[in-house]
């Protein structure tokens, strides 16, 4: 299984927030949109950083209410993890356990084309295996 598999059913929007928006923005950002984490791109197109709301939630745990004036450059996760839809789901879902990281970018030729979760990765895989076994039933009962 391919990261093009997990795309076909989830579908290939991303978010983006750019680096100096605020924090208070990308919390309204995050709800609007009932999701997790953010990729942080200057032109929506290059991957500068990835924010979530646990890196919200440790930065006003450290320093405060005033995180959420800053702007999401500070917050921000820089080195990120990126994958492209070529590569194994196995694979991703590995990595992301190593790395305890919940949300990739997918890039092509170094620009976002979506973003995956191991949310989208798990239900990707159990579907997989449901199918599997229906296929099996059906085999066993004919």
């Amino acid at each position: 299984m391919k990261i093009s598999d997990v795309l076909r059913n989830k579908g290939t929007e991303v978010v983006t927030i750019r680096p100096d928006d605020t924090v208070a923005r990308l919390l309204e950002v995050l709800d609007e949109h009932r999701i997790g984490a953010v990729v942080v791109s200057a032109d929506g197109s290059s991957v500068d950083g990835i924010v979530s709301e646990r890196d919200v939630v440790r930065h006003v745990g450290r320093s405060g209410a005033a995180v959420l004036d800053g702007a999401v450059s500070v917050i921000m996760t820089r080195e990120v993890h990126c994958c492209e839809q070529g590569d194994s789901v196995e694979e991703l879902a590995q990595m992301m356990t190593d790395r305890r990281i919940r949300h990739v970018p997918v890039v092509a030729d170094g620009a976002l084309t979506a973003i995956v979760s191991i949310g989208d990765v798990v239900k990707h895989r159990i579907n997989a295996l449901m199918s599997e076994r229906d296929h099996l039933k059906d085999y066993l009962t004919q």
